[in-house]
């Protein structure tokens, strides 16, 4: 199969235990939706590696053991998962060499005095950290962007206003057909970005 010329890019929206994916194909002044997808970062048959630092009740795990083995299910999750997208991308004719992983926080876990909270920072940490390095092995250069930002950013980065941004984005979703929701748009946005 011949490849496509234009450039891709992919954009992921990360949350504990999954990521939506989006990858977009431009041009940049042009782009349109190649695949949508959810991407497993942890392993559906352990339910706790889904929150690897909960413990029973809400409260932060802290038997190392467990932890150790729970973030490694997750490593290779996530290696397994982006694998088989980057194959399937490839199969489709159509390889991105970049990504963005949009966040929710990049606060530091350490900062945080409630266990419960720790908990859930913990894990957005590692799921983000996972996932990047993960991309980045496979040879996708990434950048990581906070969710409260994305659209700021993505009309600096593309020379549109937000509302311009935000109105192609939704656009885009009604070429796929289905729900088009919050995640899936951060992620489009985030991978056109990319593309500039």
């Amino acid at each position: 199969m011949s490849r496509n010329p234009d450039p891709a890019a992919g954009g992921f929206r990360v949350k504990s235990g999954w990521a939506t994916a989006v990858l977009l194909q431009g041009p940049v002044e042009s782009p349109r939706i190649f695949d949508r997808r959810t991407v497993e970062l942890c392993d559906p048959a352990v339910p706790e590696s889904r929150q690897p630092y909960h413990a029973a009740m809400g409260m932060l795990e802290e038997d190392a053991a467990k932890l150790q083995r729970r973030t490694d299910l997750v490593r290779r999750a996530a290696e397994r998962s982006v694998r088989e997208l980057l194959q399937a991308y490839q199969s489709l004719g159509c390889a991105p060499r970049t990504a963005a992983l949009v966040v929710g926080s990049v606060i530091d876990p350490a900062a945080i005095a409630n266990p419960h909270i720790r908990a859930h920072a913990l894990e957005g940490q590692l799921f983000r950290t996972v996932l990047e390095e993960v991309l980045k092995a496979a040879g996708l250069a990434c950048a990581m962007i906070l969710e409260k930002k994305v659209y700021a950013r993505a009309a600096a980065a593309l020379g549109q206003t937000e509302d311009e941004v935000k109105r192609t984005v939704s656009a885009l979703g009604r070429s796929i057909g289905g729900s088009w929701r919050a995640d899936d748009k951060l992620a489009a946005a985030a991978a056109w970005m990319r593309l500039a």
